[in-house]
């Protein structure tokens, strides 16, 4: 089954993308971090000027915090975020030669990033096996019974357990591509939904 969900993922989006918009290692991760509790569109409207304001990582390492928040503040929890886009620039120029560390462990260091932004950092930065556990992510496979529980970790966990690591960075960036267009929260599109075959909570089975 599960490979029969990655082939129907693949041929509805051939090339899944990052919704960020971003140029360097170090915009990604700001972004990441602007992204969380916000939408991907909202970041992608803030972006623009706060990389223009600071078109290197100097910039952001030196940056006044005050204007920095003024910058973000339409993508919530400002005061956090603009504080950690800034702290985490600073131990990238003092401590890891200027770049974003391609593992785990150090990048779990960095102010701000949790296991989602370094899974999905590895991911695309690096081309690592990564699995991104965003909401979308963790309610649709739940709904397909690849995975049980709302823990991202548990999750992770179990989706790595099952998916070719090859397969798996694309497969989420799939899952949220899709979550948007088709499988939404709310009210799911079942009736036009290619995974519908496959979906545990459409048949009425909740058990993985």
């Amino acid at each position: 089954m599960l490979k029969q969900i990655i082939e129907a993922l693949k041929e509805r989006y051939p090339e899944p993308k990052c919704a960020l918009h971003y140029t360097t290692d170090y915009e990604l991760m700001i972004a990441v971090r602007l992204s969380a509790q916000c939408t991907d569109a909202r970041v992608n409207l803030v972006t623009p000027a706060l990389f223009a304001k600071y078109p290197t990582l100097d910039a952001f390492a030196d940056a006044k915090l005050e204007e920095v928040e003024e910058l973000v503040h339409s993508c919530g929890f400002y005061k956090h975020k603009a504080r950690d886009i800034i702290l985490a620039c600073q131990m990238l120029r003092e401590v890891y030669d200027r770049k974003v560390p391609d593992t785990m462990e150090e990048l779990l260091k960095l102010p701000g990033v949790g296991r989602k932004t370094a899974n999905l950092l590895l991911g695309d930065l690096y081309g690592q096996p990564s699995v991104v556990c965003d909401t979308h992510v963790i309610r649709i496979t739940n709904r397909l019974g690849l995975a049980k529980g709302k823990e991202p970790e548990k999750v992770e966990t179990q989706l790595r357990a099952i998916l070719p690591p090859e397969e798996s960075s694309d497969f989420c960036h799939r899952i949220v591509l899709f979550g948007r267009d088709t499988c939404i929260a709310r009210k799911p599109l079942c009736a036009q939904c290619p995974l519908r075959p496959f979906c545990k909570e459409f048949s009425g089975h909740t058990e993985p």
